[in-house]
């Protein structure tokens, strides 16, 4: 009896694999100006034989140290041509200097919410339990300012009273900024309106129709208390100046600092791409190391190895280097010359361009197009912007004209912002506005639009 598994299937099929360059080269050109950097360091420190390029390096190099024939002889040869490749395209960046001299400014740490609530607290006389409830409760605080943890749990975990976590937590509560220690949104409001006059009316609101005010139910409200619109619009105008995040103020986070990836500049009529990553090291492959297999030196044969390996490795590296320039290069080019009316006046509107043109018009793939742009930073004189600000969508108005989405989007904004806030426009009749002028776009379409300008429904638009 014979089985099925005793046979040997043949498949043939064919199967895309990336080679160890095109997957460091892949990696390289998606980083930014400072992780490349950072990873240029870690490669210094993980490759033996890559190093620097230092003035002394380079001038021995030229007197013919690493050139000479007598010393590049026998089957071990290398070949610069292949290690450093002439590339037309490819521009010589400012040299980096390792002993220049950098500012570095210190500067004081913003003071954090919990040590604002604490030295509140040291004008208040607490016995150690309520010490204790006090550090737990403002442990616990999230970056708003709500209290996460329940108190059940807190009076539990110290094995104290539940009404004397109450205590300490109501006097918390008082602390500055008012709404602190919220355990919900609610809560958090009524807080704050306790400290306001004549607030009455808006602490019955949230406190019985919290959802039909929340949700711009207004006509409920009016209807429960008898109230015309005059008063509901007071009302309402006290309670939305209230701060629903009171902790955020002193939980700002780092700031972000940009360093721009590429600068350009227009000299004589021209622009000039520059790559700015002069602060990162020019490498060179150790010519000591490269003695060692070269030279006819006494190494075994699991050290040549291992050294060849090392060379290959640092050779791909300085490759990807250089062809992270020129391709950045190559795309801010095509983009300028897609946009060029942008570029001579940053008040034009840009044209519609997504991905797949630059990548056509360089002979690339979009995947390559997308690393260059995703994350990375060009400085015009006009300010800094990030490359994916360039690339927008398309849509034909009604004379087949393409229309950037993004002169679809400023038009839909000021729709919303004109409208009757009593009336606000649903998504229909933002369609039909639009449909008037000129820009064919459907519901779903503006919805869309409207979400990514983060404008919410017009229900929740509506006021009294």
């Amino acid at each position: 009896m014979i089985h099925l598994s005793q046979f040997q299937v043949q498949k043939l099929a064919q199967e895309l694999r990336l080679t160890p360059q095109q997957i460091l080269q892949s990696t390289i050109l998606q980083l930014t100006t400072l992780a490349l950097e950072a990873r240029v360091i870690q490669e210094l420190e993980q490759n033996p034989v890559l190093e620097e390029t230092t003035p002394e390096s380079a001038s021995d190099s030229e007197e013919g140290g690493l050139n000479n024939e007598a010393d590049n002889s026998g089957e071990d040869d290398i070949n610069w041509d292949e290690i450093l490749p002439q590339n037309d395209d490819y521009e010589a960046k400012e040299e980096f200097d390792p002993n220049r001299k950098t500012s570095h400014y210190i500067q004081p740490a913003p003071r954090s919410l919990v040590d604002y609530i604490f030295e509140q607290l040291k004008l208040h006389s607490l016995d150690a339990d309520e010490e204790k409830i006090a550090a737990e409760i403002i442990w616990n605080l999230d970056d708003r300012g709500y209290l996460g943890l329940p108190v059940e749990n807190i009076a539990f975990g110290l094995g104290l009273p539940e009404n004397k976590v109450l205590r300490v937590l109501k006097e918390i509560q008082e602390l500055d900024p008012p709404g602190l220690a919220a355990r919900d949104l609610k809560e958090c409001l009524l807080i704050q309106l306790e400290q306001i006059p004549d607030s009455a009316d808006a602490k019955h609101i949230i406190e019985e129709y919290f959802d039909d005010f929340a949700n711009h139910r207004y006509q409920n409200i009016m209807k429960a208390y008898g109230w015309d619109k005059n008063k509901m619009q007071a009302i309402q105008d006290m309670i939305t100046k209230l701060n629903p995040r009171p902790g955020a103020a002193l939980n700002m986070p780092d700031p972000n600092y940009i360093v721009p990836d590429l600068i350009v500049d227009k000299v004589g009529g021209e622009y000039i791409v520059e790559v700015n990553d002069s602060r990162v090291p020019e490498l060179q492959i150790s010519s000591s190391y490269l003695a060692m297999i070269t030279n006819g030196a006494k190494v075994d044969t699991e050290t040549k190895t291992y050294l060849k390996k090392k060379i290959d490795t640092a050779k791909w590296f300085i490759q990807a280097i250089q062809q992270r320039r020129i391709t950045m290069i190559r795309v801010m080019k095509a983009i300028i010359a897609r946009q060029r009316d942008f570029f001579e006046d940053t008040n034009k509107p840009l044209k519609p361009m997504i991905l797949k043109d630059i990548a056509e018009d360089i002979n690339m793939d979009i995947s390559t197009i997308s690393r260059v742009s995703n994350g990375k930073y060009v400085q015009l004189r006009s300010g800094i912007y990030e490359l994916k600000f360039f690339f927008n969508e398309g849509i034909k108005d009604e004379d087949g004209e393409e229309i950037s989405t993004r002169i679809i989007k400023e038009k839909l904004k000021e729709l919303i912002e004109g409208e009757d806030k009593q009336k606000p426009l649903s998504d229909d009749q933002l369609s039909s506005l639009l449909k008037k002028d000129g820009y064919l776009v459907a519901r779903r379409t503006v919805a869309k639009y409207r979400e990514q300008l983060k404008m919410p429904v017009a229900r929740l638009r509506r006021k009294v």
